[in-house]
C-alpha cells in the first residue's frame, strides 16, 4: 500500500517538476540585436532590456516578457499595395483650401520608444499613429492652396504635417515617436484637371522666368549707372584738387605781387596795366597818342620793336 508520506513525496516531486518544466520552458529568452525587451512582473513593465544576449526571467506566470522592435518603422497614409501596385485609398481624397480635390500620400517613419506606454495604454497604438497621421495630413492640406501644395510649398507642407503629428502623438502617449514624415505623390484627381494645371504651371514659370530676366537687366544697367556714376564723382575729385590747387598758386602769386607793391607800388602798378594789356589785347599794335595838338602824332611802338628784334638778330 501506498502511504501518506509517499503521496506527499509524490505530490512535491511532481510539483518541483513542473516547476523545473516552467523554468526551462518560460524561464528564458533572447534579445536580437534590432530588438528590445519589456519584462513584465505581475502585469506591470519592470524594466526595458536593449542588450542583445540571453536573459533569464522568473518563470510564467510570476514574469513574462514582450519582445519589440528597436527599428524605425514605415507607415503608409493613403495608399496600399495590391497585387504589387500602389494605389491610392480613401484616405488619399482630401479638399485643398480653395475647395479643390487632391489624392496626397504619405509615409510615417516612427519608433517604439516607450514599451510600457506602447503595451499598456492602448489597444492598437499603430492605429493611433495612422489616424493622427491621417487627421494631420488632412488639416494642412484643407488649410492650403492648391497651386501651392503641387509646386513650391511641399516642405512646409511635411514640416507642418510632423509638428500637428507630434503634437498628437505627444498627447496620446502611445510609446511611439515620429522620427520624418515624407509627402509622398500629391496628384489631380483626373487628366483634364492635371492638364489645365500643368497650363497654369507652366504660365507661372514663364512669369517667373520673365521677372528674373527683368531683374538681371535692371541689376545691369543699375552697375553700369554706378560706374559712370564713380567716374563722375572721381573726375569731380580730380577736378576739385586741381582747382584747389591753382588756388594755392595764384595766392601764393598775389602774395608775392603784393610784398613787391609794398616796396614800389608806381613800379608794380604800371607792370600790371601793360600785363592786363598784354594778356587782353595779345598781338595788338601800341601807338603812343598825342591829343595836345591838332596835329594827329604818333609813335609806332610795335613796328620799332620788330625792327629792333631784327637787327638784333642780325647782328
Amino acid at each position: 500500500m501506498v502511504t501518506i508520506k509517499q503521496l506527499i513525496v509524490g505530490f512535491l516531486s511532481a510539483i518541483g517538476i513542473g516547476i523545473l518544466a516552467l523554468f526551462i520552458t518560460t524561464g528564458w529568452y533572447i534579445v536580437d540585436e534590432t530588438d528590445q525587451a519589456a519584462l513584465i512582473t505581475f502585469g506591470k513593465v519592470e524594466e526595458t532590456i536593449a542588450e542583445p544576449g540571453l536573459k533569464f526571467k522568473m518563470p510564467w506566470p510570476i514574469q513574462r516578457v514582450e519582445i519589440l522592435s528597436r527599428t524605425t518603422n514605415n507607415l503608409r497614409v493613403g495608399f496600399e499595395d495590391r497585387n504589387g501596385e500602389l494605389n491610392y485609398t480613401d484616405e488619399a481624397k482630401m479638399i485643398t483650401g480653395d475647395e479643390n480635390i487632391v489624392l496626397a500620400d504619405l509615409i510615417v517613419q516612427w519608433r517604439i520608444t516607450d514599451p510600457e506606454e506602447y503595451l499598456f495604454n492602448a489597444d492598437n497604438p499603430e492605429q493611433i499613429l495612422f489616424n493622427a497621421a491621417s487627421a494631420s495630413l488632412r488639416g494642412v492640406i484643407g488649410s492650403s492652396r492648391i497651386d501651392a501644395i503641387l509646386t513650391d510649398e511641399r516642405p512646409e507642407i511635411e514640416a507642418k504635417v510632423r509638428e500637428n503629428l507630434l503634437s498628437y502623438m505627444e498627447t496620446y502617449k502611445v510609446g511611439i515617436t515620429v522620427m520624418d514624415v515624407k509627402l509622398q505623390n500629391v496628384e489631380l484627381p483626373n487628366e483634364e484637371v492635371r492638364r489645365a494645371f500643368t497650363e497654369v504651371t507652366d504660365a507661372r514659370e514663364e512669369r517667373l522666368t520673365k521677372i528674373n530676366e527683368a531683374n538681371k537687366y535692371r541689376n545691369q544697367l543699375i552697375n553700369e549707372a554706378k560706374g559712370e556714376q564713380d567716374a563722375i564723382i572721381s573726375r569731380a575729385e580730380g577736378t576739385k584738387a586741381e582747382r584747389m590747387e591753382r588756388a594755392r598758386g595764384d595766392v601764393a602769386r598775389f602774395n608775392a605781387l603784393y610784398e613787391e607793391y609794398l616796396i614800389n607800388p608806381e613800379v608794380t602798378r604800371q607792370r600790371l596795366v601793360l600785363e592786363t594789356l598784354e594778356e587782353v589785347l595779345p598781338g595788338t599794335d601800341i601807338y603812343i597818342m598825342d591829343n595836345n595838338s591838332d596835329t594827329v602824332s604818333y609813335l609806332p611802338i610795335r613796328p620799332i620793336e620788330r625792327r629792333q628784334s631784327s637787327e638784333g638778330g642780325n647782328n
